[in-house]
Parts: C-alpha cells; structure tokens; sequence
C-alpha cells in the first residue's frame, strides 16, 4: 500500500509571507550583507528569517559563509515561486483596491537601461504626474533586459515596462513614447578614433571586433543583418560602453548616453552618417486580463507625458 506523504505546509502564513519577502531581497541583493539596508533590519535578524523559512520549508535554500552567498537549487526554485506568489498577492492588493475604487498597493514598473539621459524620454515627466494623482502608491522601478521586461508583464511581475520595439507578443498592448539615435562607437585606443572614415562601409567593418547586446534586440537584429564580427556581447548599455572603452571593440551605443564619453574624449562616433539605426521605445501592458486600475493610471500619465493619445495601440 503506497503512503502518501504529508505536504509540509499547510498554507501560508503572514509569518511566511514575510520570511518569503526576506529571501527575496536576499537574492536580489545578492547576499544577506547587502540585503541589511534594503531591509533595514541586522544581518543576524535576516540570517534567523532565512533559517525559518528552510526550517519552514524542509529545504537547504542558500550557501553562505566565507565563501560568499548562493542559492542552491532547491533554492532558485523556491526564488522562482516566490516571484509568482508575491505578484499574485500584489495583483490580488490592488483590485481590492480596484473594487474600492482607491489608488493604492504597490506598482512595479521596469524599462530598459539609459534611458534618462534620453531628452525624448518624458518617463520622469509621467511620475510626477502619477504621484499626484496616486500618492498612497509604492512605486518600484526596475532597469532590466527587454526580454525579461515583456516576461515580467506577462507573468505579472511588473505591470508596466518601457522597451525598444523589437518584437510583438500576442499578450501585450504597445503604445509608442518616444524615438532614441543609436550610433556606432569606438574608444580612444581603437585604430579608428581620428581617422577620416569616409570610404568606411559595414563590409569593411568585419575586420574589426564588435561588441553587442546577448538576446533579441534591434541591436542583434542589426548586427547579423550587416554581418558584424561578434566578439564580445554585452547584457546592458553599460557594458557595450566599458567593451567599447577598452580600445579593442565597436559598438552601438544611444547617442544621448555616449555624449559624456565623446566630452571627454573617450570614445568617439564612426561615420555616424551611416553606421547608425533609429529605436522606437514603446510602453508595454498585459492584454488579458485588462490592466487594474492603478496600471492604466500610470499607463495613461505614461502616454500623456509623451504627447500620445490612448487610442494609438500597436
């Protein structure tokens, strides 16, 4: 006869929500050290918290020690989960709110790196709007890939995300912000910083190395169109700028973002009047179910700020 085993919870507690939330800063801080001013508790107050929660848990979720932090296996997944489950909670906070018709909870909004330098970007513009309108609103930023930017609104983990146009997904509503020049760099040390580049041409660059962003992206897309020497890939604009300022790559960076390293003699554009490609950044929101109300609020301060009406859906 076979014997079930007797899960070991329940069902959550506010005490396990609590200790959840504890190890999720914990990761995403990368260490229980660097996780003290984020909660704003002691490091042994934190450590007591995460050994609760395995004890809770039955599960080995982190190494830590002179050897540093890191999650274990079990450990990822329960991270993993977690994010689910504190999304869904939060998701489940605002339509009370929502059937209150009050403007609170928390909104987790993510865009795509460098953008405030952008004069285009009137983002900052849409959070002063925003915050008079929703003042008991806890605002979370996140600067992340496009990739997992338009995963997190899938999945619920953030309810707005402002990316490059790069692809469409079923699941998402797009409405265009606003445009950014991209433009092909190299650092002071490259062979071709200073040189009249004139007779310059993208077949020509294949004997130098490029340096350009890991996943999916107008960046990508470029690059294999014009068949550039990948050598070096970046996962944000700040590390095509250090690969950049190394000597040894090209890379495309926004135009707005490299004028600092150009002032400074740095880096400077190659033929910018060819080697160059315009990006669109567009806001992102769930389709189904239809965004809450504290969501389209911000959605709508987001296109305000911008000029756009909230009809132009992509």
């Amino acid at each position: 006869m076979q014997v079930k085993r007797r899960a070991i919870l329940g069902q959550l507690s506010d005490t396990d929500m609590r200790l959840l939330r504890v190890f999720k800063s914990v990761v995403d801080c990368g260490g229980m050290a660097a996780a003290e001013l984020e909660l704003n508790i002691s490091i042994s107050t934190i450590s007591k918290h995460v050994k609760d929660l395995e004890t809770r848990l039955g599960l080995t979720l982190c190494h830590r020690g002179r050897s540093g932090f890191s999650t274990t296996a079990e450990g990822d997944r329960i991270y993993q989960e977690t994010q689910r489950v504190l999304a869904a909670t939060d998701a489940f906070i605002r339509s009370v709110d929502d059937i209150h018709s009050r403007l609170g909870g928390q909104l987790n909004v993510a865009i795509f790196d460098k953008t405030a330098s952008n004069p285009a970007a009137r983002i900052g513009d849409a959070i002063a709007l925003f915050t008079k309108q929703a003042p008991d609103v806890s605002l979370n930023m996140h600067v992340a890939p496009m990739n997992t930017i338009e995963r997190g609104v899938i999945d619920g983990q953030f309810q707005v995300g402002i990316i490059p146009v790069h692809r469409n997904s079923a699941s998402l509503q797009y409405n265009e912000l606003f445009g950014e020049t991209m433009l092909l760099y190299c650092g002071s040390k490259h062979p071709l910083f200073k040189v009249r580049n004139e007779q310059l041409t993208w077949k020509s660059l294949n004997s130098y190395r490029f340096a350009g962003l890991g996943y999916h992206s107008p960046n990508m897309e470029i690059s294999q169109r014009v068949r550039l020497a990948r050598k070096a890939t970046g996962f944000d604009q700040e590390s095509i700028a250090t690969l950049i300022l190394s000597g040894d790559f090209l890379g495309f960076l926004p135009d707005h973002y490299a004028k600092s390293f150009e002032a400074a003699g740095l880096m400077s554009a190659v033929k910018p009047s060819l080697f160059r490609y315009e990006c669109s950044f567009v806001s992102a929101i769930r389709q189904s179910p239809a965004p809450q109300r504290v969501t389209q609020v911000f959605h709508d301060c987001l296109l305000q700020a911008h000029g756009k009406m909230r009809e132009q859906g992509m």
